[in-house]
């Protein structure tokens, strides 16, 4: 008989099993989502790519932020941001699609970053706005390493995604104890009026009270 019940786990410890997950994995999700956003931005206003130009009046140097090669990684990092916030403000099938749109920012921050890594274009945009000359290009191309931290934020934006695929049924809601309907609403309390003050025969009939004190039949 003994060994019938140590065989079976204890209720408590079955669910708290649940609740230790679901906090840990709220935690995470909402360090690592809102650090990715964070850094994805950073990384987009800083230098990417640098080259110089060589024109009739001689040489010079070109550089382009993230923000100039490409506004991708930024715009996700700023929509992972808000559907983040927005898990918490659904429920069941909603949160689940909310989860999914939070791990394809990460994904789409991720692939710009990379993609933008050996871009040239922002460069011979910035020579040909600045010498004036059309056909002008960049030679002695090179690249910075701040697209690939981009594209870790990115890397973070994903991994908040698919906590919240895996574990957001277990993540507490926005609280709906102001929507509820039906609520019944406290009952006024009747202040007493003195017959002998006008002053209060009016704040009665202000009311909608019968200054007299007496009960409708």
């Amino acid at each position: 008989m003994d060994y019938v019940t140590a065989a079976v786990p204890h209720p408590r410890t079955e669910a708290a099993r649940p609740a230790g997950s679901g906090r840990r994995s709220l935690a995470l999700a909402l360090l690592s989502g809102a650090l990715g956003a964070a850094v994805a931005l950073l990384a987009t206003r800083q230098r990417w790519a640098q080259g110089t130009a060589t024109v009739a009046g001689g040489d010079f140097s070109v550089t382009a932020s993230g923000s100039d090669v490409t506004g991708v990684p930024a715009a996700l990092a700023i929509v992972g941001l808000a559907a983040l916030v927005a898990v918490f403000a659904v429920r069941r099938a909603g949160r689940f699609l909310v989860a999914g749109l939070l791990a394809l920012c990460g994904a789409g921050t991720i692939a710009a970053a990379l993609a933008g890594a050996s871009d040239r274009a922002a460069l011979d945009e910035k020579a040909a706005e600045v010498s004036g000359d059309t056909a002008a290009t960049v030679g002695a191309l090179g690249h910075t390493a701040w697209p690939y931290v981009a594209a870790a934020g990115g890397l973070l934006i994903l991994l908040a995604g698919l906590l919240a695929l895996r574990y957001g049924r277990l993540w507490p809601a926005m609280s709906g104890r102001y929507e509820r309907a039906g609520t019944v609403r406290p009952r006024r309390t009747r202040t007493t009026t003195d017959p002998d003050r006008p002053e209060d025969l009016w704040k009665a009939l202000d009311r909608g009270e019968d200054p007299t004190g007496t009960e409708p039949a």
